[in-house]
């Protein structure tokens, strides 16, 4: 999962961003295979609804990220409105292709089973989809409004957001409610997307629903407004750094206190959520710079920026590869048949660890093989960008 390659072209780059996008990406990867999803360790689960753990902080951290991205990749460009619709085009065409590489991974499980059932069950919606989404409105407010609209459009999708789903009620449900099958954004999946369409585990709900990528384009423009701080020239870095200090545990503030009557929520993106993430995620960028950036730590950061560099390949082809590394069937001396993976699972893991911590140790062979790849593609400078 990475920002498209207009993110990628900036001189200006901050080596913090990088290493900050190569963690989540890793951690991304992690939480996303682990060795048998009934034994899993709870901080690498998500939450079951409400409430957050840590891998509930990766796909809002991400978005974030992006919108970091954003102000510095296109900050020098926003000046020339002549260039404006290029770089709108630019991005609506990135935005394009990211959806149909989201609509691709979700088929190809349903294409190796059965190709006559991947346009009957499709799901629509998804996690690059989201971050197409996010990133094409996060450009154009970038590029057509001004700070100040900026953060008042964040606060103002916030409170919108929190109206829609607490007080208006639920066509043929009722009042508002936040339970997973009928809160609003629920009902507005399965109005216009179908059950067939969604999420294949609820079917009744999605948690990279329509109405939930709304806040989400919040979590974008949080990033968009940090990166636009950190990028003036006329602070120093201790002042940049206090004020993300202090703004990051202000919206941690926040979000805890909105989460009393709106709860923390990642299935419904909620307001809270977005600000006790994005609050999070701008504490984690300001100690990331202070270590590397201004205290020059760089000798530990080379994993983290291959994983940076190469997030949308390793996003991509880590969901892909296996599934086809699976149609190679290997018999286990009790005759059964199983693809390779599951079978080196079983014989070179699972005898030497309990349940849950080979399922880890699983994840994290799988994250080191990435690793491997990705530094031998950085030193051949080979970088795929959309």
């Amino acid at each position: 999962m990475s920002e498209p390659a207009l993110l990628q072209k900036s001189p200006a780059r901050l080596l913090s961003l990088d290493v900050f996008r190569g963690i989540t990406v890793a951690a991304m990867i992690l939480v996303n295979n682990p060795g048998d999803w009934g034994h899993i360790y709870p901080p690498l689960e998500h939450a079951e609804w409400n409430g957050c753990t840590p891998t509930d902080l990766i796909f809002p951290f991400f978005l974030f990220i992006v919108g970091v991205s954003i102000s510095f990749a296109l900050g020098s460009k926003k000046e020339i409105a002549a260039d404006h619709n290029k770089l709108l085009f630019t991005a609506a065409k990135r935005a394009i292709i990211l959806i149909i590489l989201g609509l691709i991974i979700q088929s190809f499980r349903i294409l190796l089973k059965d190709p006559a059932q991947v346009f009957p069950t499709l799901r629509i919606p998804g996690v690059l989809q989201r971050i197409a989404i996010v990133f094409f409105i996060t450009v154009w407010m970038f590029l057509k409004t001004s700070t100040k609209t900026q953060f008042r459009t964040l606060i103002i999708i916030l409170i919108i957001y929190w109206v829609i789903m607490t007080f208006i009620p639920v066509p043929g449900v009722g009042a508002a409610n936040l339970e997973k099958e009928t809160n609003m954004g629920a009902w507005i999946d399965r109005s216009i997307f179908t059950e067939a369409h969604l999420w294949s585990s609820s079917k009744t709900w999605d948690p990279e629903g329509l109405l939930g990528t709304l806040p989400a384009v919040s979590t974008g423009l949080f990033g968009l407004l940090v990166g636009k701080w950190l990028k003036r020239k006329d602070k120093d870095d201790a002042v940049k750094i206090s004020w993300m200090f202090s703004v990051g545990f202000l919206a941690v503030i926040l979000g805890l206190i909105w989460d009393l009557f709106f709860p923390i929520n990642k299935a419904l993106w909620t307001s809270s959520y977005v600000l006790f993430a994005g609050g999070l995620a701008t504490i984690s960028l300001a100690f990331c710079y202070w270590i590397i950036d201004v205290n020059h730590y760089k000798s530990v950061t080379r994993p983290f920026v291959v994983f940076g560099v190469n997030a949308i390949a390793v996003f991509f082809l880590s969901a892909i590869l296996p599934q086809l590394i699976n149609l190679i069937k290997v018999t286990t001396p009790g005759g059964i048949k199983l693809g390779l993976i599951p079978y080196a699972y079983q014989t070179f893991i699972i005898p030497y660890f309990s349940p849950v911590n080979a399922s880890l140790v699983y994840a994290v062979t799988f994250v080191l093989i990435w690793l491997l790849i990705l530094w031998m593609m950085y030193n051949k400078k080979i970088i795929i960008k959309v």
